[in-house]
C-alpha cells in the first residue's frame, strides 16, 4: 500500500524542532538551523512547509523574507527530504504548496540557489517549477567538506520564481528550436568533456551541456569535475551578461550530457 503524504504549513516550536532534527539527519555534520532562528523567521514573513507520512516529518522547505532595491521577496533557503522518501514527488509538492502560501502572504517572487551541475535539481527548478536564472555566483558558500561539495568551488545558480507570472501560471512553453546553437562537447576516456574556448554566436537559443551524472564524475575523476565547473562558469557568466536566462534543463536518455536551454530574458513572460 502506498503511503499517504500530507503537506502542511509548519508553525509551532515543536514543528521547528522536528525540522531541525530532520536537517541534522540529512546533512550529518553540517548542523541544522537553530529553532530560535526558524521560529522567529516564520513569525516575521517567513514560511516553512512540511511533508508528513504517518505523522512523521519526512520532508521540509524553509524560507525567510528578503529585501533588495525596494522589493520584498521570499528566500527559499533550504529543502530536504528523508532518503527513504526521495523520488516520490515530495520535492515538487513542497514547492507547489510553498508557491500557494507565498502568494497568499503577498509575495510574487521567490529566490534560491542550487548547483547548476546537479541536473536533478536543475530539472525540478527550471523545467518543472518554471523558475528562471540569469545570476551566477562563484563559490557562493566557500569551501564545503560534505559529500556533495567537497573538493570544488560551491558555484551556484540564483534562480527567480515569479509565481504570479504567465511564464509560471500558464506554463507558456519555450520549445527548443531547430536553429538553437549547441555548445560542443566530446567523449573522452574519462567521460564527457566540454570544448575549449568556444565562440558563442548571438543566437536566439543557446544549449549548454552539463554532465548527466556529475557526482559520478567527481568520484572517478576530480580534475574532470573541476574542468566542468570552471568551463561552465565562464559560459554561463558570459551568457548572463549578454542578457540570456536559463529556462529549462533538457534531459537526454542516450547521451552522457543534458542541456540547459538559454533564451533572451526579455522574451520571457515574467
Amino acid at each position: 500500500m502506498t503511503a499517504t503524504i500530507d503537506i502542511r504549513v509548519l508553525n509551532s516550536n515543536e514543528e521547528m524542532r522536528q525540522m531541525y532534527q530532520l536537517e541534522e539527519f540529512i546533512w550529518q555534520g553540517e548542523g541544522g538551523i537553530p529553532v530560535h532562528q526558524t521560529i522567529t523567521a516564520i513569525r516575521n514573513g517567513g514560511l516553512a512547509i512540511g511533508a508528513y507520512c504517518d505523522d512523521q516529518l519526512v520532508g521540509f522547505s524553509y524560507s525567510f523574507p528578503g529585501f533588495k532595491d525596494g522589493k520584498a521577496y521570499l528566500c527559499s533557503h533550504n529543502m530536504g527530504i528523508h532518503p527513504d522518501y526521495r523520488d516520490k514527488g515530495i520535492g515538487a509538492s513542497l514547492k507547489n504548496r510553498q508557491k500557494t502560501e507565498a502568494a497568499r502572504i503577498g509575495y510574487d517572487m521567490l529566490t534560491w540557489t542550487y548547483d547548476p551541475l546537479e541536473t536533478r535539481n536543475g530539472y525540478l527548478n527550471l523545467s518543472k517549477l518554471r523558475a528562471v536564472c540569469s545570476t551566477y555566483i562563484e563559490n557562493c558558500y566557500g569551501e564545503f567538506d560534505d559529500g556533495l561539495n567537497a573538493g570544488l568551488p560551491t558555484d551556484r545558480f540564483k534562480v527567480e520564481w515569479w509565481i504570479k507570472s504567465r511564464h509560471v501560471d500558464e506554463r507558456i512553453p519555450v520549445p527548443v528550436k531547430d536553429d538553437a546553437f549547441y555548445i560542443p562537447w566530446k567523449q573522452a576516456a574519462s567521460g564527457p568533456v566540454l570544448a575549449d574556448d568556444v565562440e558563442i554566436p548571438e543566437a536566439a537559443q543557446i544549449m549548454v551541456p552539463v554532465p548527466a551524472a556529475f557526482q559520478t564524475i567527481k568520484q572517478e575523476d576530480m580534475s574532470l569535475a573541476l574542468d566542468w565547473r570552471l568551463k561552465t562558469r565562464s559560459v554561463f557568466q558570459e551568457l548572463f551578461q549578454k542578457g540570456y536566462a536559463a529556462v529549462s534543463l533538457e534531459r537526454s536518455a542516450e547521451e552522457p550530457v543534458h542541456h540547459y536551454l538559454l533564451v533572451k530574458r526579455e522574451s520571457l513572460q515574467i
